[in-house]
């Protein structure tokens, strides 16, 4: 059963990880996909890897690469996605930047810098979609927070920060946008084996595992099933949640 067959999806950060999780589990649930990255040479890898495993997507994914933290650059994207595909359904971003520096050698700079992608990215992208989402009549925003929205880190504060912040702009847009039919929620990830952390060496991985109760580390294609659920009709009554996918990590 294809749960998003006929929609048009919009995915930020999409090229690898988690990202390009939910890109190829839409495609596969029979969505048409509109992959944005940061740089047009990852883009075109994604868009390479997914046309030569699966052929019969050539026409339903497209690859962009705006500067996500220029909203003329947003809105352009968005516009594009609706000329190439006729409407957009569902708006995911997942675009982000962790952080780890100390408070006290922590740069003004670095922190504005990250609030910028993880936050005002996030209001960019969104109200771009809504005001096409609105005039179809409906749609879904997906926003990629992370546990630490819940519990903190000890260190790179501007990151923990900035997913509160998507936290209260997924549930404050849901109340606002639910008039319109279009519904807002976020996923929460705990500790994902993404690039990062795959690089880890074992000595380091070891005492993460020994956080979840569930005894290992997420993979890309746990979040990307919530991504899919929320995406879908299945969640057609729910809004305003942060749903996290991390095992009970430090629950």
């Amino acid at each position: 059963m294809e749960l998003l067959k006929g929609k048009i999806a919009m995915v930020t950060g999409g090229t690898r990880g988690i990202g390009y999780a939910i890109v190829k589990l839409y495609l596969e649930n029979g969505a048409s996909v509109a992959i944005c990255g940061s740089r047009q040479e990852t883009v075109d890898k994604a868009l390479d890897k997914l046309k030569a495993e699966n052929p019969e997507y050539a026409d339903r994914v497209i690859g962009l690469c705006p500067d996500l933290q220029k909203p003329e650059e947003v809105e352009k994207a968005v516009a594009t996605v609706k000329e190439t595909f006729g409407r957009l359904d569902i708006c995911v971003n997942n675009a982000g930047v962790s952080a780890r520096e100390s408070l006290y050698t922590y740069k003004p700079e670095e922190f504005a810098s990250t609030m910028a992608l993880n936050v005002n990215a996030v209001f960019y992208c969104s109200q771009a979609a809504a005001k096409v989402m609105k005039e179809q009549g409906g749609g879904v925003i997906l926003n990629t927070s992370s546990m630490v929205s819940i519990y903190g880190q000890p260190s790179g504060v501007a990151y923990p920060t900035s997913k509160f912040a998507v936290n209260g702009l997924t549930k404050s847009l849901a109340r606002e946008l639910g008039r319109d039919n279009i519904r807002v929620n976020a996923v929460a990830p705990g500790i994902t084996r993404t690039d990062m952390v795959a690089a880890l060496p074992e000595e380091m991985i070891k005492p993460l595992i020994a956080t979840i109760p569930l005894g290992r580390v997420g993979e890309p294609e746990d979040v990307a099933n919530a991504f899919l659920y929320l995406a879908s009709d299945m969640a057609s009554y729910v809004t305003g949640e942060v749903l996290s996918v991390d095992g009970a990590a430090r629950a």
